[in-house]
């Protein structure tokens, strides 16, 4: 019986959650252009025109921000938002709501069938967890393009 417990140890898994601000004091999103103005300051605009980057902007029920967080950095034609790290995350700071944002360096802010495709992919999981996917912002250093917006949410 000693031997089998030996082979299957595992790890503990803890969660906690600790925030040192005062929500009220944190930006609120009403609409795609608040959600690029924050994403604005918080971009490295020498490389918005350089590799693509996708962040995600988490948010309480009532459109407080709680942070932004860097999913991934790619090349010139694209970057990996893996949905698992997306809600990981999202789920880790017990967000209800998201924003997810990244750049197309050519500063063509249309959306691509893939980036599509994404979209779609993260609104059907957010469903799954009640984690509503707000919007899905392509910006560029003069302009964005929101789903939302569009009609395409």
């Amino acid at each position: 019986m000693e031997q089998l417990q030996t082979l299957f140890k595992v790890a503990e898994v803890e969660v906690s959650y600790k925030s040192n601000y005062n929500i009220t004091e944190r930006p609120k999103i009403n609409c795609a252009k608040d959600a690029y103005s924050l994403l604005m300051q918080h971009w490295h605009l020498g490389k918005i025109e350089f590799i693509e980057e996708f962040k995600v902007i988490l948010l309480n029920t009532t459109n407080r921000v709680l942070g932004i967080v860097d999913i991934s950095t790619g090349g010139v034609q694209g970057t990996l938002a893996d949905p698992k790290i997306i809600f990981s995350i999202a789920l880790k700071t017990n967000s209800s709501k998201i924003i997810l944002a990244h750049n197309h360096p050519s500063s063509n802010t249309n959306p691509s069938e893939a980036d599509k495709k994404l979209t779609r992919k993260l609104m059907e999981g957010g469903k799954l967890l009640d984690i509503e996917v707000c919007d899905h912002l392509i910006v560029t250093n003069y302009s964005y393009y929101s789903f939302a917006d569009d009609g395409i949410l």
